[in-house]
């Protein structure tokens, strides 16, 4: 026979004044959790009690019914309720909507109070981003969702991102397939075909994390701190239709401009106009590119122009900006820390002096005619213009005396030539073409090219710190004349000491903007205003100077002769280097390097994509990253494509110190050292003196030195 199955039977439900409901001491939430009481008050008050309370009669010592009601499940809601009551928002005597227990059931009110927290089921995210969606496409502001639940707007924003992100992805994040800071990471950009791209080659490799995801969706975009879109500004890429993809969820920096070539334009628009204008100054030719290359204005005679002296109206602002400047240095000058808004007024202070100062320069009527300017952007987005340069085909052929006296004769007035008409050339920065689909394993020879762009950078610093380093310039001066002297080289001229400013064959992008060009460039710039253009003037201003100074114009000039470019050698004599030329060039350089302790990290020099890493085989980019970081990092990477590889392998070895050979120091060969210094011991015995003691410790120093 069958047993009947016993029907569940469900408490009533009734209303219920609310000053006849008291709160069950058996309530199991004692520790706040979650939506406060005050936003829950608000919430009843905007859309009323949407959840029943739960209660069960309050009984006497016989067992009777009282007339009151305990809560034991849903003892938030109460409070709420008491809130608004105290707030004169809500009556005491308001029906409240009830479901009442049975007073004597088994089922103990502690575990009625547990169950219903423990048996609800929160709210998956994905539902809450497309319940937001959905409301806002009904009509809501984003506002009056940010009101409706007491958050904050951008959180809003953040949720409807998190929404619009393609509807394949949100179905794989509603099954568990990724993570919410994967999702996030989508957001960046609204390109839900690239979206879906970007996941294929993610879901089944390593690349899943988000700063991973990102990257692989902003790689053929500008971020807003590239020195291209601080030149136009974000704000004329946005008036051209341009987008610019915006994290809501982490610093951006300022996003991403996708539309590269628009930007590009736009900056091209730009130079062309402020081309045009100073070409109407009355200029021959005007170059303006994004990138003009180091030692550009090599071969040109540069004009000698005047300052213009300040306007008295100029002149009262800096002293005024000069006069403030000293007052907020005094009040200050005991403080161990300056406060932030003194701080950020000095600097402010500072930049308006030097913008004063940098007075704008007259040149020659006659000069400009035939000479020009460079207009490009320097590397803090900032437009730099150099004018006046004249180009060797362009230089005034000398006029004899005889010519003058033949017009004379004829009678003739020869009217000069007219100038010709400036014109700006606006040209686009090209880098050297490399093939994406590179995949040699094999750790061969770098390119020539690539060798000479890196010892251009090292040949560079090695100027800079040979000017730095008076003594060893001095050393390295007479080290040349003892050679000259001593072994009887063939001399081309008075004396067989000269320097000659050697320019680069091949140079890296950015190699203008590193800091031992600008280094190399201010001192050239400061010497410049001081020295005499009249031979006569040049001497006796020499004479003049003290001995300080004299070894510091030593050393500049000693240090734009310091060759240490790699070029390939020419086996056949001629122009050119040889081999055997280039082994010394290159040994000498090391030994000026150990001597001035240049160190390339330090003169900022670090591995990029587009420097080395890029331009390398994927098994040297590994070596590199072994060296630099350490084999667990390779391990993470040697799965990758080159370009991704090169783009990670950056990362990893930003902060690392890691330099490649040729900008490395080798360790200076010991046994040359102690025999160098055994001879130079015996070279000076005691029938060999110098003038004083003071010159002998300087030949030891300078012998130790090479």
């Amino acid at each position: 026979m069958a047993t009947a199955i016993q029907k569940i039977t469900l408490a009533s439900s009734r209303d219920i004044p609310f000053n006849k409901l008291v709160l069950s001491q058996s309530n199991v939430r004692h520790v706040k959790a979650g939506v406060s009481i005050e936003e829950l008050a608000e919430s009843i008050a905007r859309r009323g009690l949407i959840q029943s309370l739960h209660v069960r009669p309050v009984l006497d010592a016989q067992g009777n019914e009282t007339g009151m009601f305990e809560v034991p499940a849903g003892g938030r809601r109460y409070r709420a309720l008491e809130l608004l009551a105290r707030q004169k928002r809500f009556s005491k005597t308001t029906p409240v909507p009830c479901v009442v227990g049975d007073a004597t059931s088994d089922i103990l009110v502690d575990e009625v109070s547990l169950s219903e927290n423990i048996d609800r089921a929160p709210l998956h995210p994905l539902d809450q981003f497309r319940a937001f969606q959905a409301m806002r496409d009904k009509g809501m502001t984003e506002e009056a969702i940010a009101a409706a639940f007491f958050i904050g707007v951008n959180v809003v924003k953040q949720r409807l991102r998190l929404a619009s992100v393609s509807p394949k992805l949100l179905d794989i994040y509603a099954e568990d397939g990724m993570t919410l800071e994967m999702l996030m990471a989508f957001t960046v950009s609204p390109d839900h075909t690239r979206q879906e791209q970007v996941w294929e080659t993610a879901r089944d490799g390593w690349q899943k994390e988000p700063w991973q995801i990102r990257r692989m969706l902003t790689e053929t975009t500008a971020r807003a701190s590239d020195k291209r879109v601080v030149f136009v500004g974000v704000d004329a890429y946005e008036a051209a239709d341009g987008i610019v993809l915006r994290d809501l969820f982490q610093s951006d920096d300022g996003g991403w401009l996708q539309d590269v070539g628009l930007l590009d334009r736009l900056v091209a628009e730009k130079l062309k106009t402020i081309a045009d204008e100073i070409a109407n100054e009355g200029w021959k030719w005007v170059e303006a590119a994004v990138s003009i290359p180091y030692g550009v204005t090599h071969g040109l005679r540069a004009l000698a122009g005047k300052p213009l002296d300040m306007t008295e109206e100029e002149q009262a602002t800096r002293d005024a900006l000069q006069a403030e400047y000293n007052r907020l240095s005094e009040d200050y000058e005991s403080a161990e820390e300056l406060p932030e808004d003194v701080d950020q007024r000095l600097g402010e202070l500072e930049m308006a002096m030097e913008a004063l100062d940098k007075r704008p320069v007259r040149y020659d009527p006659a000069e400009i005619t035939i000479a020009g300017a460079f207009v490009t952007i320097d590397a803090d987005g900032s437009l730099s213009v150099d004018r006046g340069y004249v180009r060797p085909e362009d230089e005034r052929p000398v006029e004899s005396e005889g010519d003058n006296m033949q017009d004379m004769v004829q009678g003739e007035t020869v009217e000069p030539a007219a100038p010709a008409i400036p014109r700006a050339v606006i040209t686009t920065d090209g880098q050297p073409a490399q093939s994406d689909d590179e995949e040699e394993d094999g750790i061969r020879s770098l390119p020539d090219r690539l060798v000479t762009e890196l010892t251009a950078h090292r040949t560079l610093a090695l100027r800079d710190a040979v000017a730095n380093h008076p003594h060893v310039a001095m050393t390295a001066l007479l080290h040349k004349l003892v050679s000259d002297t001593f072994l009887h080289r063939p001399a081309t001229g008075v004396l067989e000491a000269n320097v000659r400013h050697v320019y680069f064959s091949a140079e890296a992008e950015g190699l203008k903007d590193s800091s031992s060009a600008k280094s190399v460039a201010d001192r050239h710039e400061r010497w410049s205003d001081h020295i005499p253009a009249d031979d006569d003037a040049l001497w006796n201003w020499l004479v003049a100077l003290d001995d300080d100074n004299r070894m510091k114009l030593l050393a500049h000039c000693v240090s734009y002769g310091i060759n240490a470019l790699y070029e390939r050698p020419n086996p056949y004599g001629g122009s050119g280097v040889s081999e055997h030329g280039l082994k010394v060039r290159l040994s000498q350089a090391d030994r000026l390097a150990r001597a001035t302790k240049l160190d390339m990290v330090e003169v900022g020099w670090r591995p990029t994509a587009a420097n080395y890493l890029g331009r390398v085989t994927k098994a040297r980019i590994l070596q590199a990253v072994r060296e630099g970081a350490g084999e667990r990092a390779a391990q993470l990477i040697d799965h990758m494509k080159k370009g991704d590889m090169a783009k990670e392998a950056e990362r990893l070895l930003a902060d690392t110190g890691w330099l490649p050979e040729q900008l490395r120091i080798p360790a200076a060969d010991s046994s040359v050292v102690e025999t160098a210094a055994s001879d130079g011991e015996s070279a000076m015995g005691e029938n060999d003196t110098l003038e004083n003691d003071d010159l002998a410790d300087e030949a030891h120093q300078a012998l130790a030195a090479e």
